[in-house]
């Protein structure tokens, strides 16, 4: 391939990882906006108020990250991802434990559990279902085929 056709290519990839992943966060922010939990009564508003955000923020975070893999290659495989995501996530609910507030003013050792939950939902999505239906959306890495 030609250094032109893969720039075409990556540049077209690169525009609907962004489009799809601004749809992904804007869903996230609708829900919630709109606060659906709202009208959930019982234990589905406890466990939706006490758990949906834990599991929605590492799957938006892991998308962003993939808007990026063109760019920085290693975020191409879905285990850095969910190590990033988690990491961070988890430190922030550890920094909750010592009083410093990054996401959320609550410590709680389930959050973690969620922040997992959610990367590894989100890393399944990636691999699992995006992969299969977007044939473009596995990443190949274009530039071994370039000529010298």
């Amino acid at each position: 391939m030609k250094k032109a056709e893969i720039s075409t290519i990556n540049n077209q990839n690169q525009r609907i990882r962004i489009i799809i992943g601004v749809i992904i966060m804007l869903i996230i922010a609708a829900i919630h906006g709109f606060r659906i939990g709202s009208y959930l009564t019982g234990n589905a508003y406890i466990y939706y108020y006490s758990f949906a955000s834990d599991i929605m923020l590492p799957f938006g975070a892991y998308f962003m990250l993939c808007m990026n893999e063109i760019q920085l290659r290693f975020l191409r495989k879905w285990y850095v991802k969910v190590i990033i995501v988690f990491g961070v996530m988890a430190f922030s609910e550890i920094m909750q434990y010592y009083g410093i507030y990054l996401f959320g003013v609550t410590f709680d050792w389930i959050d973690i559990l969620m922040y997992g939950i959610g990367a590894f939902i989100a890393a399944f999505l990636d691999k699992q279902i995006l992969e299969r239906l977007m044939p473009f959306w596995k990443l190949k890495d274009l530039s071994v085929e370039m000529p010298n």
